[in-house]
């Protein structure tokens, strides 16, 4: 077994542990200490995945495979930003403005910068894959970007650290998935492997992902509150 065979091994022994723990995580009740314990067992994997995420990218690079490296160091990008967001936002939650501090800002500007670069890479290769993936960082860079902007009024907004803790562990659960249906999946049983399965892996997590924040909006997300209406002056 060479190096890197022996990484991808790592690579997939730490990512199964985490859409294990994901998915406990996911269905323990909200606060318990069960569910902060795997959510921690949860975080630690998906920094693994980053740590061994990375070197797998400048090696696809190195041989070559420009495409693929490409793809695996934008899931790095996304997946640590989530990472990052999931736990300062719990960590941070009494200093909003900590919160959306210069760490923050860096990861939004790499987000913004990599969903781009993979659009650019995406138009150029005419991988419409590409093309709707990059969706992901360019939407996740100019939301953090605004926010950031805007960091008075968000500090103002209650329960915010509840709101960006669900929505970047979204944001984690559709790499983990993505991960698993389009490369470690078609691994494992290559029989299942095909055209659905390949688009099924990258649009299906989204699809999911998106309902699961509509879904938690509703419940968790504060309202707008209506102004009272303004009192007629009296002559």
């Amino acid at each position: 077994m060479t190096a890197y065979q022996m990484l991808v091994a790592v690579h997939v022994l730490v990512g199964a542990v985490a859409l294990v723990a994901f998915w406990t995580a996911g269905l323990l009740r909200k606060g318990t200490p069960a569910h902060r314990n795997t959510g921690r067992v949860y975080l630690l994997a998906m920094v693994g995945i980053v740590i061994t995420g990375a070197p797998m990218a400048i090696t696809r690079w190195l041989d070559g495979h420009v495409v693929t490296a490409a793809f695996l160091a934008y899931l790095v990008v996304i997946t640590s930003t989530g990472v990052w967001v999931s736990w300062r936002a719990i960590r941070d939650k009494a200093a909003p403005e900590r919160f959306v501090g210069p760490v923050y800002v860096a990861f939004g500007a790499l987000s913004l910068a990599s969903g781009a670069g993979v659009l650019a890479l995406g138009i150029k290769a005419g991988a419409p894959l590409l093309m709707g993936f990059s969706a992901v960082g360019l939407f996740t860079g100019l939301d953090m970007l605004r926010r950031r902007l805007r960091r008075a009024t968000f500090a103002r907004t209650p329960r915010w650290w509840m709101t960006q803790h669900y929505t970047a562990m979204i944001g984690n659960g559709i790499a983990t998935h993505i991960a698993f249906l389009g490369i470690g999946l078609p691994r494992l049983l290559p029989s299942v492997n095909g055209t659905v399965l390949h688009y099924l892996s990258w649009f299906g997590p989204i699809a999911v992902a998106l309902v699961a924040k509509v879904i938690l909006d509703r419940r968790w997300k504060p309202r707008p509150v209506a102004r009272p209406a303004a009192q007629p002056q009296r002559a």
